[in-house]
């Protein structure tokens, strides 16, 4: 099956987001391994391993906002009929692309403040608005793919790469 530009697009965002991951879990290890043997740390390991959570919160939000595999509260949806839970899962994704971009607006507040104050690490002084900007680059992805998956909701829902959408199309 030859995939299009936005399927390219999606796995390149969850790539992104499983490396980060890696990066998360390697920065952990390696302090670990530093202080347990050699009674020392990586410089700015703390402030390291905060910026980096976020960045790969805001990543992993990209993530799993177009897969539809997050946990999810589904009471009212399997109470209902194939017509009633496509709108359901429409007005779920329309309200989770406006959060979305709203929590995305604030994220670039805090990146373009950031930058202005001209925070610092604590131990290496580098400028920390970067980390942030990766971060806000994630929510952007974030943005990009509910603007997908709504688009596909509504208009190519054999398209999506739900976990049971066959369970969900076809009941």
């Amino acid at each position: 099956m030859k995939k299009n530009f936005a399927d390219r697009f999606i796995n390149g965002i969850e790539w992104l987001a499983a490396i980060f991951v890696g990066i998360v879990a390697l920065n952990i290890f390696v302090n670990v391994l530093l202080r347990k043997f050699f009674s020392t740390s990586i410089p700015d390991s703390y402030d390291f391993g905060r910026m980096l959570l976020g960045i790969l919160i805001f990543w992993g939000i990209a993530a799993t906002s177009y897969r539809g595999g997050h946990i999810t509260v589904d009471l009212v949806w399997s109470a209902v009929g194939t017509s009633r839970r496509r709108m359901i899962d429409v007005f779920a994704t329309l309200v989770l692309l406006f959060v979305v971009t709203v929590q995305t607006a604030m994220l670039f507040d805090k990146v373009r403040l950031t930058y202005i104050d001209h925070v610092l690490t604590y131990d290496l002084n580098i400028p920390t608005w970067p980390f942030y900007a990766v971060a806000w680059i994630g929510d952007v992805c974030a943005v990009i793919l509910i603007a997908i998956r709504t688009w596909r909701l509504v208009f190519r829902p054999e398209a999506l790469h739900d976990e049971h959408f066959e369970q969900k199309g076809g009941e």
